[in-house]
């Protein structure tokens, strides 16, 4: 494939997907061309009859041949995040300025919430924002657990982060820009080395409690739809009175998205806790399909329903149809859990000044009732747990290290990429009786093999793959026990109906 016909290509692909129309191909080709560095050739017109539109050759074949091309000319360096800058700038040529995707979104909202999303999530795949076909290379499996069935994926698009570092960042003094990668700044910025090209990113305004908030979608997609809102001011997490009327005007816009929020403390927050942000999409959780354990009621807000969920972390769950009474409860319940102590279930809620509570809350509709979720979290940590006492303790961290946010706290475990080779050494190991403990590339996982040997005696090459990943989703399973305040056992029980009494 030549340039030209790269180019030529690309125009098709932005007009069959609407990004442009067919009088926008001569402007749009020339802004390729000037981003290539090129010049046209004498008798290039895109605009006159002689594109093929019934051409379907995929948008990575052409971002790839134009990429080489300019690779070859030495225009960009042949490393993976220069190709990423520079197919985005290239893509920027064709995405659709911010006001007219503003404006369609709008228009798509009158006929239904579902029209409008559906509209911007396509586009946000069809202008490579979305690299789809990165996200199909993520592996993704059912696990069943004691809990129902958990959902377990290894992402290959984004690194995994140390829980330091994500503490670390809350402190560092910010002086770039975007601030962050939250930033409504983002928009249109050509990134560098260290930040991602955005000039595909495109963002609706909402209000939410009165306040600037913005929708987009993620880039690394963990899920169908998966959404991100963000304040349109740079402020660090916080979770508060405020954070409930938020979710629950989020859901008067869009009902049929589940909608949430990572904790607000190191440790138990998610991988960004300097912008203050939610994260939604249109799926289904494990932690929604789980039923309630044990029913039960809050002085003064007896018309709402509430109880305890049958779930690996301690969940109180509220449903009724006024989102103010459960803006008042959860409240209620979140002043409590931030001054509570219980030294017989290790929860502290603060040491020499440090608050060390707070809440992971999760909103959803069902049934024509608001539900909220409220994740009870604590970030203590000990000499003997010094990456968190509820937080994936050592011998899970071969699997699992990074914090455990909002998403995994709803039962999709985002594992790092780095899984995936050492799966599949791990696998040849088994089959062939090595001593793991003998090869430094997969030594973490040796006594969690061991363990798997011993309870599987069935092991053979054409079902290992199938008994380690639902290894896995045991390990994910263990992971959210971990992390949970009130153990499900008798202690636990009876502590976690002493709050909800304290409450």
């Amino acid at each position: 494939m030549t340039v030209r016909e790269a180019i030529e290509k690309l125009m098709v692909y932005g007009i069959r997907n609407e990004l442009i129309e067919a009088a926008d191909s001569i402007y749009a080709a020339n802004h390729v061309y000037d981003v290539m560095g090129l010049e046209p050739e004498y008798d290039f017109n895109p605009a006159a009859g002689n594109l093929d539109m019934n051409d379907v050759t995929p948008l990575e074949e052409i971002l790839s041949c134009l990429l080489d091309d300019a690779c070859d000319r030495g225009r960009i360096d042949s490393g993976v995040a220069s190709r990423d800058l520079f197919d985005t700038r290239i893509m920027g040529c064709l995405t659709p300025r911010p006001s007219d995707v503003i404006k369609k979104f709008h228009e798509k909202y009158q006929e239904s919430p579902e029209a409008a999303t559906d509209y911007f999530y396509k586009l946000s795949k069809d202008s490579d924002y979305i690299r789809t076909y990165r996200i199909k290379k993520d592996r993704k499996w059912p696990a069943a657990t004691r809990y129902g069935s958990l959902d377990i994926t290894i992402n290959l698009s984004k690194p995994e982060k140390d829980p330091k570092a994500i503490a670390a960042a809350l402190s560092r003094k910010q002086e770039q820009y975007p601030m962050c990668l939250l930033c409504p700044t983002n928009t249109g910025y050509a990134g560098r080395l260290d930040h991602p090209a955005r000039q595909t990113i495109r963002l609706i305004p909402l209000k939410l409690d009165g306040a600037d908030w913005f929708m987009q979608y993620s880039p690394y997609v963990y899920y169908n739809e998966h959404c991100i809102v963000l304040s349109g001011e740079h402020v660090p997490m916080k979770i508060e009175k405020a954070t409930f009327r938020r979710l629950m005007d989020f859901l008067k816009l869009f009902p049929h998205y589940t909608i949430g929020s990572n904790a607000d403390l190191p440790i138990v927050g998610g991988s960004i806790l300097t912008h203050e942000h939610f994260q939604g999409g249109r799926y289904e959780f494990a932690m929604e399909r789980a039923g309630i354990r044990e029913k039960v009621s809050f002085k003064e807000f007896e018309d709402i329903e509430a109880g305890i969920v049958e779930w690996p972390m301690s969940v109180i769950r509220l449903d009724s149809a006024d989102p103010d009474r459960i803006v008042e409860l959860a409240d209620k319940i979140l002043s409590a859990w931030r001054s509570y102590s219980d030294t017989d279930n290790d929860i502290y809620a603060e040491t020499d000044g440090t608050p060390h509570n707070t809440i992971t809350p999760i909103a959803r509709m069902r049934g024509g009732l608001f539900e909220l979720d409220l994740v009870l979290r604590n970030n203590r940590t000990t000499d003997e747990f010094p990456l968190g006492i509820f937080h994936p303790h050592q011998e899970l961290h071969h699997i699992k290290k990074e914090n455990i946010g909002l998403i995994e706290v709803m039962g999709l475990a985002v594992l790092p990429a780095r899984l995936l080779g050492e799966m599949e050494e791990l696998k040849k190991a088994i089959l062939s009786g090595d001593d793991i403990h003998n090869i430094p590339s997969i030594e973490a996982h040796a006594d969690w093999a061991d363990e798997i040997c011993r309870k599987r005696n069935d092991i053979t090459p054409d079902n290992i793959d199938h008994i380690i990943e639902e290894e896995i989703g045991l390990v994910f399973a263990n992971v959210l026990e971990h992390c949970g305040v009130f153990k499900d056992n008798e202690q636990g029980r009876e502590g976690f109906r002493m709050f909800i009494q304290s409450v």
